[in-house]
């Protein structure tokens, strides 16, 4: 598993919720529409499936790898993902 941080903005409010669903499902936490996921190749392919189907051209996605360890400040918490590639929300 590596860490993502998955940000988006969508323009439609009809496509936001479905966009919303679809990556709170694959993160462990985040704020609002910038969220931690640890993916491998499946649930990256997955994840990028599902999105693919629901975002426009006028939306906009950004999944970011993050290289070695994030920068903690304030109340901010590593999240460890544990789970064999099940992440339950």
């Amino acid at each position: 598993m590596e860490n993502f941080l998955v940000a988006y903005d969508i323009f439609d409010k009809k496509r936001l919720p479905k966009v919303k669903k679809i990556v709170y499902s694959y993160a462990l936490g985040g704020q609002k529409s910038a969220l931690e996921a640890p993916l491998d190749k499946s649930l990256t392919d997955s994840l990028l499936k599902q999105l693919f189907e629901i975002i426009d051209e006028e939306d906009r996605c950004h999944i970011i790898f993050i290289i070695g360890k994030p920068i903690l400040l304030g109340k901010a918490k590593s999240l460890e993902f544990k789970n064999n590639g099940v992440i339950i929300v």
